[in-house]
């Protein structure tokens, strides 16, 4: 699986502050789904920006898997959700209930995350949270159905239990 990772923030892409989430993500990733990291950007908040990478990394079909961390708080610059609904053809809000379903227990204000999932092209585009543990944590949530979901983009017919291509 082919994973392109997005962090959105301000600060990092002006180099104020380091980024953790993208490399935080990046880790999980390859550890959870055996990924292959293509690419890694920072972007600063801003909706077209976001917008315009989503949608240039799906078109392009470098990933197949796009994975943003930050700007999914209620915050006035937190544009991630807007900009991930401008990019795709159609949303997946069950991934999206399953993260902030699972990570609720924990962080009570995890309800208040507005992630968006969904699809451009034959691309999976998921919002993370910007903290690294956030992140990583609804990744863990959602990721043993993310190889289906893939696969199912690519027009590939995965057997539900074993996973094996039939």
């Amino acid at each position: 699986m082919r994973v392109a990772i997005l962090t959105v923030s301000d600060r990092s892409f002006r180099g104020e502050r380091e980024d953790e989430g993208g490399p935080a993500v990046a880790r999980a990733a390859v550890r959870l789904l055996s990924a292959v990291v293509v690419e890694t950007a920072i972007v600063p908040d801003e909706k077209d920006d976001i917008t315009w990478h989503l949608r240039r990394l799906a078109d392009t079909q470098a990933a197949d898997l796009i994975l943003t961390t930050g700007g999914t708080g209620l915050a006035p610059r937190d544009v991630t959700p807007q900009a991930t609904l401008a990019a795709i053809d159609y949303a997946v809000p069950g991934l999206a209930e399953q993260m902030r379903a699972e990570t609720r227990v924990a962080v009570p204000t995890a309800v208040l995350a507005r992630q968006v999932v969904g699809v451009r092209e034959r691309t999976l585009i998921v919002n993370l949270p910007g903290s690294p543990r956030g992140a990583v944590e609804c990744l863990e949530a959602i990721a043993a159905v993310l190889p289906h979901a893939v696969a199912s983009l690519r027009g590939e017919v995965l057997h539900p239990v074993s996973g094996e291509t039939v």
